[in-house]
């Protein structure tokens, strides 16, 4: 069994991506500019937020952070959006999920302009991903993809089983999957999929993004698979000080040792998540450079 260090791959690729900034920079253009809008004060949106502006840092991008409180209103949140669709120093942003139910996140995503989008997540963008088009790919697919092949891991012909069918991972996911580069044959299963169990064990690749720990176990996993593991649910614990931990989707115990390659939660999928957004303002960035 092979462990997918997520860190260590994204470490690399940063400095990658350092480098590629320094040229942008020496060849007469301006930092790649990310900026994000976080509205109130969830635990979870607060720490990755703050990670993605620290990535910035790392890599030589500028950052902007853009905060509202939980009563923002729907029209200033909107000339928010317009103001930084507008502003040719800001390559991409972010509006960070999930927003006050009074906000409607739809309006939201369509309203950032396609070429800023670097989340992937506006229609046209996932249009253009769907069609294999370029386009802003949404960050933890983009990551999952990017990892299968920094390990080299074989993707052509294989049978490859998606569990969940969410907008943001699961439905792109299996469609990148699905496309001529990585070449599976895909099976996408969800909540109301008959024998998960038995579609699960037949899978060279399982990618798990039910949001349900250890949901995945061993007697769903046949000996030799690649495990992809997206799940972060947090969880109580008395091994940490916190009294939390995050766990995945997978029984990482018992699950581990039939796999050919499998991703740990934490250090697996979430730091390529994180990667791919850099990836993707980068992208921005050179098209706004030219």
């Amino acid at each position: 069994m092979i462990l997918i260090d997520g860190n260590r791959v994204a470490k690399e690729i940063k400095e990658e991506i350092a480098l590629a900034t320094n040229e942008i920079i020496s060849n007469g253009g301006r930092a790649p500019h990310l900026a994000a809008i976080l509205v109130g004060h969830d635990g979870g949106s607060e720490s990755y937020v703050n990670f993605k502006m620290k990535d910035c840092a790392e890599v030589g991008f500028e950052s902007s952070l853009i905060r509202f409180e939980d009563d923002v209103t729907e029209d200033e949140l909107f000339a928010t959006i317009d103001k930084l669709n507008n502003d040719v120093n800001v390559d991409g942003f972010i509006v960070q999920l999930p927003l006050p139910k009074h906000i409607d996140e739809n309006k939201v995503l369509e309203a950032i302009n396609p070429k800023k989008d670097v989340d992937g997540f506006h229609p046209v963008n996932v249009g253009k991903m769907m069609t294999g088009l370029p386009s802003f790919v949404s960050a933890t697919p983009l990551g999952i993809t990017i990892l299968l092949k920094r390990y080299n891991i074989e993707t052509s012909g294989k049978h490859c089983v998606v569990l969940g069918r969410s907008n943001i991972v699961g439905r792109p996911m299996s469609v990148l999957m699905s496309q001529k580069e990585m070449n599976s044959t895909v099976t996408v299963v969800h909540s109301q999929t008959k024998n998960i169990k038995e579609i699960c064990a037949s899978a060279d690749i399982l990618i798990s993004a039910m949001g349900k720990p250890g949901l995945v176990t061993a007697d769903m996993v046949k000996d030799g698979a690649v495990v992809i593991d997206v799940g972060t649910t947090r969880v109580k614990s008395d091994k940490t000080k916190s009294g939390f931990k995050l766990a995945g989707d997978v029984d990482f115990e018992n699950v581990a040792e039939k796999c050919s390659f499998i991703t740990p939660v934490p250090g697996g999928v979430g730091p390529m998540t994180r990667l791919a957004l850099l990836l993707n303002t980068l992208e921005a960035a050179k098209t706004s450079n030219t």
